[in-house]
């Protein structure tokens, strides 16, 4: 999937930001810090990084500039209200950056965190593949919290059997 129009990425990315938000939401608050093994992220680490990564790498990186990510524990949002209006500001600042982008723009080359020069559209791609591969981590914590887990896209698995057997 190559990007050379910022606005249908930045709805398609609004929709990723979205499903991870749901996944987030379901985490009861006295769970948001539990890791199941000692040096592990915790749901609200991998939550923060998300955000982090999104702003101070990839819009960075996407931009041309280094990365400023600087971590993801809880000095940066603690509980789950800040820890989802952290995620929350982070995208609106990232998209604020990228929205001024022009297919040029998205032709010309970024840097990746190693300081390698790659075409911007292909950050933008890995900036998706990284939220997604993350969100995973949440879906699988949650059930080994023994919770519920939304359906990706609001049908589940059952449902998707029932509704192909008809």
């Amino acid at each position: 999937m190559e990007v050379h129009d910022i606005d249908s990425f930045l709805k398609y990315f609004d929709t990723i930001r979205e499903r991870t938000l749901r996944v987030v939401r379901a985490v009861p608050d006295e769970k948001l810090e539990w890791r199941h093994a000692e040096g592990v992220f915790s749901v609200g680490d991998l939550a923060r990084h998300i955000a982090a990564v999104e702003r101070n790498t990839f819009a960075e990186n996407v931009l041309g500039g280094p990365s400023r990510y600087a971590g993801c524990g809880v000095e940066l949002a603690e509980g789950k209200a800040a820890v989802l209006a952290y995620m929350e500001r982070m995208h609106a600042e990232t998209v604020a950056l990228l929205k001024p982008l022009t297919p040029e723009d998205l032709d010309r080359k970024g840097t990746s965190p190693q300081g390698v020069p790659v075409t911007a559209w292909k950050l933008l791609r890995a900036m998706i593949e990284h939220e997604v591969h993350h969100r995973g981590e949440i879906y699988v914590y949650l059930a080994l919290m023994g919770i519920e887990r939304p359906p990706l896209y609001g049908t589940t698995e059952p449902e998707l059997r029932r509704l192909a057997g008809r």
